[in-house]
Parts: structure tokens; C-alpha cells; sequence
């Protein structure tokens, strides 16, 4: 067997350094969607499989269908979009899933607490760090075993972001982001708005409030600060606040926009007419 090292994470770097990156949320659950965005530009795409009809399976498909636009659109490792995955759930159970299915970026939702932040830390790392499996030589994440230097390079390749989706969340921002192995946060403006009375309304200026005083406290520990927003004047705006991580679109909404805008074109030169049938 030929003994390999693993590669750097190249989201991870680019985000710790404070380059903006702009990213695409994949809903719709498929591999060939997946591969069809992974040469579109985007610096990252998240696969959902909280709101998105995923497992684990799926999710493994659609990570390794964005890695395939190296060998199908001849681009190098870090032009392609790299994957990151949402959870459905802060489990150390499917961390270890993920991780082991070869996921290295984790975008957890709901923490609101230090306690549950220190959790997931401790998922993603093997002991005495963690709490972490050491099933690795079986799976993916290891290269089935070939990355041989995988158990001492794991713990500081993967990267979690964390999502601050509630008032709670917001309040503890500076003891969450001082936890070692958070590596970002990205706020969530609809259920946030929601957590504080004004479901739908992310505009409002408790929202913005909330949002603002949360990333000068990420920013603050030095870590970095996200959103998702597909309100392109929206994002922008944020990106301009602080925030150097941003989702600007999701694909689903992406393909029903525009089918529609297509069929309206032609519309208006449309006659309903009796063919007689």
C-alpha cells in the first residue's frame, strides 16, 4: 500500500485567514446537482441534510461528486468548491458518521450554550482531546488507511462552524467562540428573527441588532463570522458589516426562479386556443 499524508484543508485555511468566501446551499439532495455546481465558481457548497432530504449516504454521494470536477473539468483541488455539510443535529454519533465518511467541514445548527459548543468540539477529536472513535483505518476519512499520518492530523483538519439561530445563542457568542475547536459562526436570520418575535421579518431591527452585536463578538475572539442570505443586496450589506463567510443562494430556489423567468418571457406572446381536442 502506498502510505500518503493528508491534504490541508483548504476551506479551512482560507477561512481562518480571513478570505471572503462566498457559497451555494444545496437542498435538493443529489449527487448530479452536486457535481453540476462544483465548477460553477462557488468557493463552497453546503449539502443540508437538516432541512434537505438527505442521509448519510446521500450526503457521501453528493461529497464525492463535488470532488469530481477535478477529473471531469480538469481544474486543480483548491479551485474546486469545497464541501461542507450540515448536520441535522449536534449527535456525537453523526459527527462520527460524517466525519468518518470523509466530511471535514461541519456546519452544526442550534448551539446556544458553551456547554453544547465544548460538545462538539470534543466529537471531532480523538482522545485525551475528545471524545472521537478511532475507527478511522476503516473508512474514508483515512483514505481507507493510506493517510497514514490521519490520527495526528484529524483533530486540527476539521472544521466546525457553529450556527447562532436564537437569542440564547447570541448571548453566549463570547464564551462560545472561545472554545478551542469552534472555528466560526454563522448566524441564521430566519430563525433567529423567528427565536425573537418577528418570524419572517429579518429585517427588523432587532434582528439587525442582534446579528450586529453577535459579530463584534465573534470577531472579537478572532474567529470568523458567517451568513446565509439569498437576498443578493442583503448579503452584500452584511459582507460589508463584518462578515467574510457568506451562503448568497439555494439551489432549489435557484431552478425555480429561473424556470419561471424563462416560461414569463414567452407568456405574454401566449393565445389559449381550441385545437379541437
Amino acid at each position: 500500500m502506498v502510505q500518503q499524508t493528508t491534504p490541508l484543508n483548504r476551506f479551512k485555511q482560507r477561512l481562518q485567514a480571513g478570505d471572503r468566501l462566498i457559497g451555494l446551499w444545496s437542498t435538493l439532495g443529489d449527487a448530479t446537482v452536486a457535481e453540476l455546481l462544483s465548477g460553477c465558481g462557488y468557493d463552497w457548497v453546503l449539502i443540508d441534510a437538516e432541512h434537505g432530504p438527505n442521509d448519510l449516504r446521500s450526503v457521501l454521494a453528493q461529497v464525492r461528486a463535488l470532488a469530481a470536477g477535478e477529473r471531469f473539468l480538469g481544474v486543480g483541488f483548491g479551485e474546486l468548491s469545497q464541501a461542507v455539510v450540515r448536520l441535522p443535529e449536534a449527535s456525537a454519533t453523526l459527527i462520527k458518521q460524517y466525519l468518518e465518511i470523509g466530511v471535514r467541514n461541519l456546519l452544526v445548527p442550534m448551539v446556544n450554550s458553551v456547554e453544547e459548543a465544548e460538545a462538539v468540539a470534543a466529537a471531532v477529536r480523538y482522545p485525551p482531546r475528545g471524545v472521537r472513535g478511532m475507527g478511522s483505518g476503516l473508512a474514508r476519512s483515512s483514505g481507507w488507511g493510506r493517510l497514514t499520518d490521519y490520527l495526528a492530523a484529524a483533530d486540527d483538519d476539521v472544521c466546525v462552524i457553529v450556527q447562532a439561530e436564537t437569542r440564547r445563542a447570541v448571548d453566549a457568542l463570547a464564551q462560545i467562540t472561545a472554545v478551542d475547536g469552534v472555528d466560526g459562526v454563522l448566524f441564521g436570520p430566519a430563525d433567529l428573527a423567528a427565536d425573537l418575535g418577528h418570524p419572517g421579518q429579518r429585517n427588523h431591527p432587532d434582528v439587525v441588532a442582534a446579528i450586529t452585536r453577535g459579530i463584534a463578538a465573534v470577531t472579537a475572539a478572532g474567529k470568523p463570522a458567517g451568513i446565509m442570505l439569498s437576498d443578493v443586496a442583503q448579503a452584500k450589506d452584511w459582507l460589508g458589516r463584518g462578515i467574510t463567510f457568506a451562503g448568497v443562494g439555494v439551489d432549489s430556489s435557484l431552478l425555480v426562479t429561473a424556470a419561471e423567468t424563462l416560461l414569463a418571457q414567452f407568456q405574454d406572446d401566449l393565445t389559449v386556443t381550441d385545437a379541437g381536442y
